[in-house]
């Protein structure tokens, strides 16, 4: 796949908008292996492989593991998951999907039993940018790096 064009180079400033969202939400509270499940749910959803790989990468080095970063796409059926995460993986699944669900009361409701007022705001952000991300390097064709793989012993 060959990419179609650098967005940081042909729209630098609308670019450098969408860092300064991802940046106000990495200083906005949430913790930031929530942010991280967030943004690589949403990036499962919308099929964007460069964003699937930049996601795994930065969870793993923040901590995350390998196992609950396999189980993502069936969180509903893990005991792996905390409640907290459960509501903001839903309510990600949610608006990632809003031409379908229309974000209903009930997922909202579902988010407010764990996220404050101000939480829920920065998360509805986060989300609304990592599809913004995704549709981006999907439509510009954005590969990831190929590492070499591990030679077994």
């Amino acid at each position: 796949m060959t990419p179609r064009m650098n967005i940081f180079q042909a729209a630098p400033e609308g670019s450098k908008a969408m860092l300064a969202v991802e940046a106000a939400t990495e200083k906005s509270g949430l913790e930031h292996g929530l942010i991280e499940l967030v943004r690589l749910r949403a990036s499962q959803i919308n099929g964007c492989a460069y964003c699937i790989y930049m996601h795994v990468k930065d969870a793993t080095s923040k901590g995350e593991t390998d196992m609950r970063i396999h189980l993502l796409d069936a969180w509903r059926e893990s005991p792996l998951f905390t409640e907290r995460e459960r509501a903001a993986l839903n309510w990600t699944e949610s608006l990632t999907r809003i031409a379908k669900t229309h974000a209903p009361d009930a997922d909202y409701a579902m988010l407010q039993a764990q996220f404050n007022e101000t939480e829920i705001a920065y998360l509805t952000l986060l989300i609304g940018s990592i599809n913004l991300w995704n549709r981006v390097q999907v439509a510009l064709r954005w590969t990831h790096p190929v590492e070499a793989p591990a030679i077994a012993a």
